[in-house]
């Protein structure tokens, strides 16, 4: 059994939100007893049509969890919006516990339902960490493959680029066509490819619109529902001025490597070490484990990259209130040379009282003038423990 990270409080109301697979059914059935719950699922047809028509059911159904002091878990409560007025009278007048998830608060926020006022936590399930898989984790796998919880249930590739496969068409069917997030399919199914192979590289508006036959605003709009959907996330360019972080380019990351290859079609090529598509992929992963830690660690922060006019890099900036800014510099060679960190010592010695780190896929710990470099799952602790 898969210990997670995500920390969740069990003991006050909550939205668990996540993308399709990323495990959160598994999750709350580790984390609450059988003793301990009532569970409601509105994937099953029969429970779904009940509460559909008569959300109002609800009461009596939950009347055994309320009699016996039990927590009340609901699976897809986007489906069913309704129902988060009665979950809202129930916390108040019964203070019963509820545990609320769903693949995203998007369609929630569209249909403007009660999101329980700050009367229910909100966390986030992502695929998972490389900590969580432990001993049982091999990189390669996971550049090639992805992280999510039914990945690691098969060491066969066929089966696992069948899964991946059939999980990138279930999220155009389940989420897209029968939430009707988007009308018009055909441009977004010629989207999904063309962003999956942009995954991690600045956003193009005008090129991807282009590529999809569409118009650049769809494009936006495309990739925030892949934001909102928790499939992906941007990563904004950095600026000391809040304000001028929205002028550049932004970059988007798909959550996991196997879904960005599986809707660029990529399955069948393997991703080999030593090249640009593997650094590519490489860089990605690490970024997705870092923003993933630091999710579950319950911490405000604030990532971004920052890209010069002379093309000069860094991978990624990480801010949080009251400690040292961190810079990062990701690479997936298993060694390092001095010159390798040039770009980043220029750009520490320049940001006075920032952490510079180097995370690389070798295994020697090492030191170079400012620069920490470590192998990346121990740099990603070492990241973590920086106030």
């Amino acid at each position: 059994m898969l210990r997670r990270h995500a920390n969740i409080l069990k003991h006050h109301s909550f939205f668990l939100f996540g993308a399709r697979g990323t495990g959160k059914t598994t999750l709350l059935n580790d984390l609450f007893k059988p003793s301990e719950a009532l569970r409601i699922d509105l994937l099953d047809p029969n429970t779904f049509g009940q509460l559909q028509a008569n959300p109002s059911l609800l009461l009596p159904l939950i009347q055994p969890a309320k009699s016996d002091g039990r927590a009340v878990i609901i699976d897809e409560v986007q489906k069913i919006p309704a129902l988060l007025d009665l979950v809202h009278l129930v916390i108040e007048r019964d203070k019963i516990v509820f545990g609320l998830t769903g693949s995203s608060a998007r369609k929630l926020r569209r249909g403007s339902a009660n999101l329980l006022a700050g009367r229910a936590y909100i966390y986030k399930l992502y695929p998972l960490l490389a900590d969580e898989i432990g001993d049982a984790f091999h990189l390669d796998d996971a550049i090639s493959w992805g992280t999510l919880p039914s990945i690691l249930n098969t060491s066969d590739p066929l089966a696992r680029s069948l899964y991946l496969q059939a999980y990138a068409e279930t999220y155009l069917k389940e989420e897209i066509i029968a939430e009707q997030i988007i009308r018009n399919l055909p441009p977004f199914r010629r989207f999904l490819p063309v962003a999956a192979q942009m995954s991690g590289k600045l956003i193009n508006y005008a090129k991807i619109a282009a590529d999809c036959q569409t118009d650049p605003s769809n494009v936006k709009n495309y990739l925030q529902v892949l934001d909102d959907t928790l499939l992906g996330f941007f990563l904004e360019p950095f600026h000391e001025s809040i304000r001028k972080r929205q002028t550049k380019s932004p970059k988007f990351y798909f959550i996991d490597t196997g879904i960005s290859r599986a809707l660029a079609g990529l399955l069948d090529v393997p991703p080999r070490r030593g090249t640009s598509q593997f650094g590519d992929l490489f860089e990605s992963f690490v970024i997705t484990q870092i923003r993933t830690t630091l999710e579950y660690s319950l911490t405000q922060y604030r990532l971004s990259y920052l890209r010069t006019k002379d093309g000069a890099e860094i991978d990624l900036i990480i801010e949080r209130a009251g400690r040292p800014r961190i810079i990062v510099e990701i690479k997936s060679a298993t060694n390092i040379r001095p010159e390798d960190l040039s770009t980043l010592q220029k750009f520490a010695s320049s940001m006075k009282g920032s952490v510079a780190f180097c995370l690389y896929n070798g295994d020697l710990e090492l030191q170079v003038s400012s620069v920490i470099c470590l192998p990346w799952k121990r740099g990603i602790g070492a990241i973590m423990a920086v106030s």
